[in-house]
């Protein structure tokens, strides 16, 4: 089994799965220009920790709810074809935000920022359900592990320079450069062939069927308890973890002494992003024998959460401790994503690989926007501080954590065999 080959040698010998990883990065890059944009005009113009709580929901509802959808046509259709239309739909949506000028245009902006986070779920869904017919699944490890990791240095250069530019130059030229980004993105890809098979059973008008097709996708999970587990893997880090990010990290990056809030915002997410890249990698050095990972996942979600809880006591200590804890939260929370991405792909049969995803993505996309809808909630209503809140929703965290390690149906189902 090649595990051992090196990134860099493994990107340079593999043109298609190159092309395919640099489109990707681009619009990466570009969406957290976008994100931390989003983040100064909610609280410069409206000052709501529930209005940023809402974004995040209504971005992950969207997400999810469109998931089950968005599976059958990653199965169904030309998962090229799908990645690059949602580049090119979200080029006009970037560039729309230019014209937000008050308050009063929140609620837009918000909505259209739903639009292009469903639409990133078309781009998501197509990616992982197409990776393993770009790579052999001997490398489908090290392709995950450079993409995780490519993700985390997409967001550390994406937000960190999004929050520079946002202060020089405001927010109209990070939604200039993110619009660009997507178009990059979507000629690179251009040029490549995907291979791809397609379920017969997909045939037919794509709403009159989708239930048929949802439901198969349901059944393959629930047939296998290795899989039914597997797909709660990365929701039972954001029931709590997408609150902690997404809502209580933002809040205490606008809120550090000496610097602007969108410099703020940047630099904790530069070391969210240090953070999703060194876990993936250190899960390929480290994390060799695939019969552990079921049980590892669990564990790195407690880890994660026992650093965020070490987050919240730093805050108005030192800095410097503050960033170095939530890397080490964030690369716990980067290995358990890139494990259970991994399974997947690997126990999924690639007809109906993208349907199976869209029910992974739905649950993710569930359990955050509760997070954030709720951790948003909690600060404007009942004034929750930013260290309360971290280490309430850490304490749930490493106990969801402590739930899916021992919530074990698939050995369960081989004792009941054997008996």
């Amino acid at each position: 089994m090649i595990l051992q080959s090196g990134y860099t040698s493994f990107i340079l010998k593999n043109s298609k799965f190159r092309r395919f990883w640099i489109a990707s990065v681009i619009s990466w890059i570009g969406e957290w220009f976008n994100t931390i944009a989003l983040f100064f005009l909610i609280l410069d113009y409206s000052g709501s920790e529930f209005l940023l709580g809402i974004l995040f929901s209504v971005r992950m509802a969207l997400f999810a709810i469109s998931q089950p959808i968005v599976g059958v046509m990653a199965d169904r259709f030309d998962r090229k074809k799908l990645m690059i239309y949602s580049n090119i739909l979200q080029v006009g949506l970037a560039l729309s935000f230019i014209l937000v000028d008050g308050e009063e245009d929140m609620w837009w902006l918000i909505g259209v920022s739903g639009v292009m986070m469903l639409l990133h779920g078309f781009y998501v869904t197509a990616e992982r359900a197409a990776l393993p017919n770009v790579v052999d699944e001997e490398d489908l490890l090290t392709a995950n592990a450079i993409t995780s990791a490519s993700w985390s240095a997409s967001l550390c250069i994406g937000a960190m320079l999004g929050g520079i530019v946002v202060s020089e130059w405001g927010t109209d030229a990070a939604f200039i450069l993110d619009s660009l980004t997507f178009v990059l993105g979507a000629l690179i890809l251009i040029p490549m062939t995907i291979p791809q098979t397609i379920d017969e059973d997909l045939k037919g008008p794509i709403f009159s069927t989708a239930f048929r097709n949802i439901k198969t996708g349901w059944k393959r999970i629930k047939q296998d308890a290795r899989l039914l587990r597997l797909v709660f893997a990365k929701s039972s880090w954001n029931l709590a973890g997408a609150g902690l990010a997404g809502v209580f990290l933002v809040l205490a990056g606008g809120d550090i002494d000496g610097y602007g809030a969108a410099f703020g915002f940047g630099l904790f997410f530069f070391a969210r992003g240090i953070g999703t890249g060194i876990g993936p990698l250190m899960a390929r050095t480290f994390f060799k024998d695939k019969t552990k990972w079921p049980s590892l996942i669990g564990l790195l979600v407690s880890l994660s959460g026992i650093f965020y809880f070490l987050v919240g006591f730093t805050l108005e200590i030192t800095l410097p401790l503050t960033i170095l804890l939530i890397i080490m939260a964030h690369a716990a929370s980067g290995a358990n994503w890139v494990l259970s991405t991994v399974l997947t792909q690997m126990w999924v049969e690639d007809e109906v690989r993208g349907r199976v995803f869209s029910m992974d993505m739905l649950i993710l996309g569930a359990s955050a926007a509760l997070s954030t809808t709720t951790a948003g909630f909690l600060v404007d209503r009942y004034g929750l501080s930013i260290k309360d809140g971290m280490m309430i929703f850490s304490i749930i965290m490493i106990i969801t954590g402590i739930i899916f390690t021992l919530w074990r149906p698939d050995l369960k189902k081989q004792e009941h065999v054997v008996t």
